[in-house]
Formats: structure tokens, sequence, C-alpha cells
């Protein structure tokens, strides 16, 4: 239970996190950034395990870079799948 909490809080953060990094504005709204930050979270914390062995450490800078980096990748490609970009030029 509470890793799903901390999943969502640690989501919650790099999402946000993420869309700051991201150039231009990126209309989606809070719960997809939040599923997105949290699925990065995941990945960072399997793929640093996996690569780094980091898995027994309480806390270690390495899954939350390495989870910030793919939800950056995650909302770049949820932006260019749905096409929800900020408010630019309009289509006629």
């Amino acid at each position: 239970m509470w890793t799903i909490i901390v999943a969502l809080i640690v989501g919650a953060i790099l999402g946000v996190l993420a869309r700051l990094i991201l150039p231009g504005k990126q209309n989606i709204g809070m719960l997809v950034t939040i599923l997105l930050g949290a699925v990065g979270a995941l990945l960072g914390a399997w793929i640093s395990n996996a690569a780094f062995g980091t898995g027994d450490k309480m806390f270690s800078p390495i899954p939350f870079v390495i989870g910030l980096v793919v939800a950056v990748i995650l909302i770049g490609i949820y932006v260019a799948i749905t096409g929800r970009r900020g408010a630019g030029t309009p289509r006629t």
C-alpha cells in the first residue's frame, strides 16, 4: 500500500519537474502528469537497480534522476501522440 502512495507522490514530483524541463506548454491534465511521472519513477527504480544495484539503498539520487529522464521521455511521447500542445498558431 505504501509503495503505491510513495510512487504517486514521487510521480507527481517527477511529472511536474519533467513538464518544467520540456520546452513549450503541454496541455495535459494533472492526472496524466502524475501517472506518467509514477511510471517514470517505477521504471527509473527498476533501471537503476538493474544497472547499478541501488535496490538495497534507502535513499539514492540515481533512481530519481533516471526516473526524471524517463518521465520527460514519456511526457514527450504522450504529447507527440495526442498532439495536445499548448496554445500556438491557430489552425485554419
